[in-house]
């Protein structure tokens, strides 16, 4: 999947490749922030990846913001607390 790379939001950085780790951490994490056990989160962050990467097989480029809608909207079919905390992610209230 090193093929794949994505935009940064900013528009201010380069492309760098898909990085399935630093999208896995990220589930994990959030999932973690609403408690639920590590091995609950583990799984749903493989789950989510999984579907992520299947999406991003045809794509040659994505923005951070497209990666971060499909990989919220697949964690809300397993986790929706987790996906909620997840899409709220760098809004300031």
């Amino acid at each position: 999947m090193s093929h794949k790379t994505y935009v940064k939001k900013s528009g201010k950085r380069e492309s760098e490749p898909f990085d399935r780790k630093k999208l896995h951490d990220s589930i994990v994490s959030t999932c973690l922030s609403t408690r639920s056990p590590m091995g609950v989160a583990q799984a749903t962050a493989s789950s989510v990846c999984e579907a992520v990467i299947i999406w991003l097989e045809p794509r040659t480029e994505v923005t951070t913001l497209d990666l971060r809608k499909k990989a919220a909207e697949q964690l809300a079919k397993q986790h929706p607390e987790a996906a909620y905390l997840y899409e709220q992610h760098k809004i300031t209230i």
